[in-house]
């Protein structure tokens, strides 16, 4: 109990002391409430509209889940094939870095031409944003693996396959968890982009609420979506904890 307050103590001291301060300098009138709505707004936004932010949570988080788990698929295979091959990754990397500074504001659009109104222009802007950071951190992670243990494996002769997936693979999963953590955060930012222009979502409810001038309710919705981002960060922690607890030191002796 006492190892579990003294990791969330220090993170929730400061957000206690934000949200009191930022509650003070609206109703003593230092901030105007019609920018800045005091937390107490945004609270009983999301107390009043429970039921639309649940199914708008719902409906961006599954989105988002879909675009990263497509991210991961797409974008480890990748990685696989640019690791082994020179020419591959001379040829292919750069437009892979090209394609991750195009803004997905501009692309949405377009999405929206391809795949229509709903869900799929949502996982599909949640994919384009996320797969580059898993894409490069698989790579580097396959980059990385330890000359003498691929030594040790050729001198047993053992085959490509299992030199990938009993080796190179599990040796890069650190590297792997730490894409899927920065693509988890960039897919709800994509699938909520998406809803902007495709509609539904937490991204609907924010262009609604602006258009309502509800300031409280696109702060609501802003909260939602963060909560939504760190939920996916907590699930992709805990599986990389089970994955690497056991033979890894970035996870050896955590709870």
């Amino acid at each position: 109990m006492r190892s579990r307050i003294a990791r969330v103590l220090p993170p929730l001291l400061p957000l206690l002391a934000a949200i009191g301060s930022l509650e003070f300098l609206v109703r003593v009138g230092a901030l105007p409430s019609f920018l800045v709505p005091a937390p107490s707004e945004v609270l009983g936004a999301l107390v009043d509209d429970r039921a639309e932010f649940a199914g708008a949570a719902a409906s961006t988080g599954g989105a988002a889940f879909l675009g990263l788990v497509s991210s991961f698929l797409v974008g480890t295979a990748s990685a696989v094939l640019l690791s082994v091959s020179d020419f591959l990754r001379r040829a292919f990397l750069p437009y892979a870095v090209f394609f991750q500074t195009v803004p997905i504001i501009a692309v949405a659009p377009i999405l929206v031409i391809w795949f229509g109104f709903g869900l799929p222009t949502v996982v599909a802007s949640a994919f384009i944003v996320s797969l580059f950071p898993i894409v490069a951190s698989t790579l580097l992670g396959l980059q990385s693996t330890d000359p003498a243990l691929l030594d040790l494996f050729r001198l047993h002769r053992a085959g490509a396959l299992a030199v990938l997936f009993r080796l190179r693979l599990p040796f890069a999963l650190p590297q792997i968890f730490s894409g899927l953590r920065i693509g988890s955060g960039l897919a709800v930012i994509g699938a909520i982009v998406g809803e902007f222009i495709a509609g539904g979502g937490l991204g609907g409810v924010v262009d609604s609420a602006r258009t309502l001038q509800r300031i409280d309710k696109v702060f609501a919705a802003v909260l939602a979506s963060s909560l939504l981002g760190l939920g996916l960060v907590a699930i992709i922690n805990r599986v990389s904890r089970l994955s690497l607890r056991r033979w890894h030191a970035s996870e050896r002796g955590r709870a």
